[in-house]
């Protein structure tokens, strides 16, 4: 019945025929790449824009409804499209770079982008992750789909009036040029928004595969081509660039497109997102649940971005954008440490370990050229968040077998991101350092969002204490142990939160545990007090004991949904998502506060785990474009749901261990390294049926409220009884409690 029901769905799915394609459908069908695109500054459903793209993809492209250089590039209310944009944006709060658009105009030239959009409805547009199709109001159709650096472009118009393409470069000293030998569009953009060194530049070519009848540009470093096509006749446009050279770019175009049709690319782009996608595969739940899983899983595998190409030999090479040079290796960018830390990359070193091994190379070559790692890359080092969560990658990544990085420069790398900082880049290395050092935490007001910083530099500081462990420092193990504890010196006993002090020990006056900024970073103490990831046990005793940690997380679902919005000065969007939820004080549009529902399993309550999880994921996610409660952040908020619907989580990163919840689905089917399968059985799962009765690891009887990392790789079967009443004689002893550093 259960594969009757798959090809039931599966044969519903519409998005092959939008891309011209008759082969059997797939789980990309299930994929909703317009999940989140009702956006806006004032309040987010996800900030996510329709990439059509392959995972981890050099490129995006994506239909562009608002203005050159606004971050809500897709905004789903929208009724205009103004191109068709290849995008590198990470976030709206970070915008673009290395961007140009291709636009068909009909009619009459206009090459302005805000003048140019044509008008288009949601009914005649259809989206894929390997493919994208609109019919403009007009009659002129737009096709697309997308290799890693190239894309696929079939244009037709309704009639033989005026028919134009233009290539938009961005101004901000991008270029265009004509090759008439070749039939093709010459340009550089040099487009970005910070982070990059004097000389970069993305080098693209656009190739038309009918002849050009007219031809020019204007001032701003647009292109426009004329056409003269019979009416419905289709003209295919070919593009590819490099952030190297145009010969570069040449190259990638001859490898990954030339000749290519639009079927055949997204025939391949389609396959490559079946596989990756594939490693995950549930049963049973609706037919929205599943969309929502792999439209999240979607989301989770585009971010970080190879930013490397292959030469002539096939071997990887990259433009450095930290020292404008090119070098051999490996170089992924446009991810924020402080948001996916915490799953995304936890899921990959779990389904997809030959990305994470890359992506380490990259954090460390990050460190050759610029004398630091990577907090928040986009394509290099950008001034945004907090925290040393470069650390947690390494150590997370080291700790579950991924070991072709050089151990004794990550430790050499992060020792160094421990004790300096960038003077031109806040973020890159450790904000407060020295007074961190002398007084065991970052004092406030004299350094910003001082208890944030505090409680995250405790965390690397234990992530770094198990890699030198592990790697044969003892020493200096111990040494950044102690400092581990720091997370202790901020907690106000007198009130059971996190608080701030000054450099001379003094609490900060007028304590207000609602208040956001200040010494606290998108959030206020009843979210950050949670951020012990490494020591939950350690917290509880500064609760007072398991009992009252319990009733504290209790009282966050529950207390009045208030705010005190702070050094803010205004409603920011965090707080009025918040707000919204109508879930107390609970904020699980942003992050620090995602992991908060697990911690119930640390006290001796999973039952209350299970509960939450299930709720969060039914009430705060689906598959529209109001999909998400907050931004979704290169797939945190994503990656958030695709474990939390497996049934279990990475709490902390740098530990072997997956804390429990409730699986959402009857059945999901982990495909690991080396031929291996773990299964996830939830006997009885439903909306009703969200409580663990009972639990057995390849038959034997389990107890434990989490998974190790090394069993999942071994393969077998986790099977759980589910429940509508919670068990509450399970998972209650202390040795079923996860790992926390003060009982270990």
């Amino acid at each position: 019945m259960r594969m009757k029901k798959l090809i039931y769905l599966f044969s519903l799915c519409l998005l092959l025929t939008a891309c011209g394609q008759k082969e059997q459908p797939s789980l990309s069908c299930l994929v909703n790449p317009l999940m989140g695109t009702s956006s806006t500054f004032q309040f987010s459903h996800g900030n996510t824009y329709p990439a059509v793209a392959v995972p981890w993809g050099m490129n995006f492209w994506s239909p562009q409804t608002g203005e050159n250089g606004s971050g809500w590039m897709y905004m789903y209310t929208d009724s205009l499209i103004r191109g068709f944009r290849q995008t590198h944006q990470p976030s709206p709060w970070i915008n673009d770079y290395g961007t140009f658009s291709i636009m068909p105009v009909f009619g009459q030239l206009v090459t302005d982008n805000k003048a140019r959009g044509m008008s288009f409805r949601h009914d005649n547009e259809e989206a894929a992750p390997d493919c994208y199709r609109v019919k403009f109001d007009n009659g002129v159709t737009t096709a697309l789909s997308a290799t890693s650096r190239g894309a696929v472009f079939e244009i037709t118009y309704p009639s033989e009036e005026e028919q134009y393409i233009v290539v938009d470069a961005y101004q901000y000293g991008g270029s265009v040029a004509f090759d008439k030998e070749q039939n093709c569009i010459y340009g550089v953009t040099r487009y970005n928004n910070g982070g990059v060194p004097d000389n970069f530049g993305n080098h693209f070519i656009v190739e038309f595969d009918k002849p050009i009848a007219a031809s020019g540009t204007d001032e701003n470093a647009c292109a426009y081509v004329r056409f003269r096509l019979k009416a419905g006749e289709k003209l295919t446009v070919r593009t590819a660039s490099s952030f190297i050279s145009h010969e570069q770019a040449r190259l990638n175009l001859n490898r990954e497109i030339a000749g290519r049709s639009l079927e055949d690319v997204s025939e391949e782009a389609r396959a490559i997102w079946n596989e990756r996608m594939g490693r995950i595969k549930i049963e049973g739940g609706t037919e929205e649940q599943q969309k929502t899983f792999y439209s999240c899983l979607y989301r989770t595998l585009l971010f970080p971005r190879e930013f490397y190409e292959l030469n002539e030999q096939e071997e990887p090479v990259y433009y450095s954008p930290y020292d404008g040079l090119v070098h051999d290796g490996y170089m992924y960018t446009d991810n924020g440490f402080w948001d996916t830390f915490r799953a995304v990359h936890p899921l990959f070193t779990l389904v997809y370990p030959e990305v994470s091994e890359r992506i380490m190379q990259s954090i460390l070559n990050v460190y050759d050229q610029s004398g630091f790692m990577p907090e928040w890359a986009s394509p290099g080092h950008r001034s945004c968040m907090i925290g040393n969560n470069s650390i947690s990658l390494l150590a997370d990544a080291w700790m579950k077998g991924i070991r072709t990085f050089d151990k004794e420069k990550a430790l050499e790398a992060m020792i160094h991101q421990t004790q300096a900082r960038s003077k031109e880049i806040s973020s890159v290395g450790r904000d407060g350092y020295a007074e961190y050092d002398r007084l065991g935490y970052v004092p406030y007001p004299e350094v910003h969002e001082a208890t944030a910083k505090t409680l995250e530099y405790a965390y690397a500081d234990w992530c770094l204490a198990r890699f030198a462990e592990a790697t044969g420092h003892k020493e200096i193990a111990n040494t950044y142990y102690r400092k581990a504890l720091n997370y202790r010196n901020l907690f106000y006993p007198e009130n059971g939160f996190m608080w701030a002090k000054d450099s001379d020990g003094k609490w900060r006056d007028n304590f207000d545990a609602t208040e956001w900024g200040g010494p606290f970073t998108e959030g206020c103490s009843w979210h950050w007090t949670w951020s012990v990831f490494h020591d939950p046990e350690g917290l509880s005793a500064l609760l007072g004991s398991h009992e009252l940690m319990a009733a504290r997380l209790d009282s966050m679902f529950v207390a009045p949904n208030t705010f005190n919005y702070g050094t803010y000065g205004f409603v920011i969007h965090e707080i009025a998502e918040m707000v919204a939820l109508n879930m107390g004080q609970y904020a699980h549009g942003n992050q620090p506060v995602q992991h908060a529902v697990y911690l119930y399993n640390y006290v001796g309550e999973p039952w209350k785990a299970q509960y939450h999880t299930r709720n969060v994921m039914n009430k705060l996610y689906n598959s529209g474009p109001e999909g998400y409660c907050g931004d979704e952040d290169n797939g945190q908020t994503s990656a958030w749901y695709v474990f939390t619907a497996l049934g279990f989580y990475p709490v902390c990163p740098g530990t072997s261990e997956y804390v429990l919840g409730s699986p959402l689905f009857p059945k999901a089917t982990l495909s690991l390294p080396g031929g291996k399968t773990f299964v996830v059985n939830a006997e009885g799962a439903s909306d009703d049926n969200c409580y663990i009765r009972s639990a057995e690891l390849n038959g034997t009887d389990f107890t434990r409220n989490y998974l190790k990392h090394e069993e999942l790789l071994k393969g077998g079967e986790f099977h759980l009884l589910m429940d509508t009443v919670p068990n509450k004689e399970r998972g209650i002893n202390a040795d079923d409690f996860p790992y926390s550093y003060s009982t270990n």
